[in-house]
């Protein structure tokens, strides 16, 4: 929708990401939003900018693209932090990025809070290593384990997540719930009974529950995924107690979500929805960044006026008055085009009013080494008004009002 006439244009409160990620309070950014918005460039962007400011930092991503390790001069990224080499003086702190794996995760966990004759029945289970590799929802919940896992290192002052794409990006605040929801099921409490201390014999129920999901399971399955939970059963309490606890630690103060969308209606109708779910779990959310936008060298020439000029020009004829028609009607496309993704930004925020934005504009090619993460660090944490055009960051072209 547009804004009546006679009244101001939607204004988004200013996203300042440079004081975000300078502030040593801030311990926690999670980059979310949908998929082929730049979400992982800006997380990369953002750490790099938090590093050269001093900060000791570590991305971690959860998309399992490359293009992380790739940007930051890595060969790859794994399970374990790798040290990015930042050309710098005494102020620069430290980078590091990783990639979860989560059967990897998943392994060490049983390791550490097992015996190693318990770890390992677990580890050899096959019921085990299908839940660990590929099971639906696991991905998410290991994401929460490693990143307790690292905020209890404290061996980051920094730490920025860049989730998967799509909504499932904030899949993992479910986590806890899904646990709880998992280890509190008929099937499962069935399949503990009767490895629990005091159970002395197999009820009628259970051995007829048992027979008829052996039909549909399995018999060898079924044995699976019995010894895979009595090996668990004194795990549960702990594995549901650090996924409570990593969820609310991302409630906290230190903690800021920010959402990454192009200027495109499905992937800002993807933001709005992240933007109700954070608020509707209490997340705190630092705004919105509108990444890949195309503001015009200039506004002071209407895509309109630009038409009109390259007609006038073609007629009065010369030398050059092809090249100078082109031009302006490749402004006027621009025009056109910064008006078409400004009128998008302007309906988020009619819908979000309270939400600050950050826009970003589009690189000439892809970001695929440090120099092309500062250049994009500069655009995410310059201040807002200091544009070659003056228009403010908040916004691709200037307001007009009434």
């Amino acid at each position: 929708m547009s804004a009546p006439a006679g009244r101001a244009r939607p204004q988004a409160p200013a996203l300042d990401l440079g004081a975000l990620i300078e502030d040593r309070e801030t311990r926690i950014v999670v980059c979310c939003g949908a998929g082929g918005v730049g979400k992982t460039t800006t997380s990369a962007a953002l750490a790099l900018a938090a590093a050269e400011a001093g900060r000791s930092v570590v991305v971690l991503t959860i998309d399992p693209a490359r293009r992380l390790a790739q940007s930051l001069g890595l060969t790859e990224l794994d399970n374990e932090p790798r040290r990015v080499h930042i050309p710098g003086g005494a102020a620069t702190g430290e980078l590091h990025a990783m990639m979860l794996d989560m059967k990897r995760t998943f392994d060490d966990i049983v390791a550490a809070h097992s015996t190693p004759e318990r770890a390992q029945a677990i580890l050899d289970n096959p019921f085990y290593q299908t839940l660990s590799s590929s099971f639906s929802g696991t991905q998410e919940y290991m994401a929460m384990e490693k990143l307790g896992q690292l905020r209890a290192s404290d061996q980051w002052d920094l730490i920025i997540v860049d989730t998967p794409p799509s909504r499932s990006a904030l899949d993992f605040l479910d986590a806890p719930n899904r646990m709880s929801r998992f280890l509190d099921g008929t099937m499962i409490r069935l399949l503990m009974a009767p490895s629990r201390a005091g159970f002395k014999f197999a009820s009628a129920g259970f051995l007829l529950f048992s027979r008829i999901v052996s039909k549909i399971l399995g018999g060898q399955l079924l044995r699976d995924i019995s010894a895979f939970v009595a090996a668990l059963d004194t795990m549960f309490g702990g594995f549901r107690e650090r996924a409570t606890a990593t969820y609310e630690l991302l409630r906290r103060p230190g903690t800021s979500f920010v959402v990454v969308a192009s200027p495109e209606p499905d992937a800002l109708r993807e933001a709005s929805y992240f933007v109700d779910r954070l608020s509707a779990d209490a997340m705190p959310l630092a705004g919105l960044v509108v990444n890949r936008t195309h503001p015009p060298a200039t506004a002071a020439l209407s895509a309109t006026r630009a038409e009109s000029a390259a007609e006038e020009v073609l007629e009065a004829g010369g030398p050059d008055a092809p090249l100078a028609a082109a031009a302006l009607r490749v402004h006027a496309e621009r025009m056109t085009l910064a008006a078409r993704e400004q009128h998008l930004a302007d309906r988020f925020t009619s819908a979000h009013p309270e939400v600050a934005v950050r826009t970003v504009p589009a690189a000439a090619g892809d970001v695929h080494d440090l120099d092309g993460l500062r250049t994009m660090a500069a655009a995410l944490t310059g201040a807002d008004e200091d544009t070659p055009t003056g228009t403010p960051r908040t916004r691709i072209l200037p307001a007009r009002r009434g």
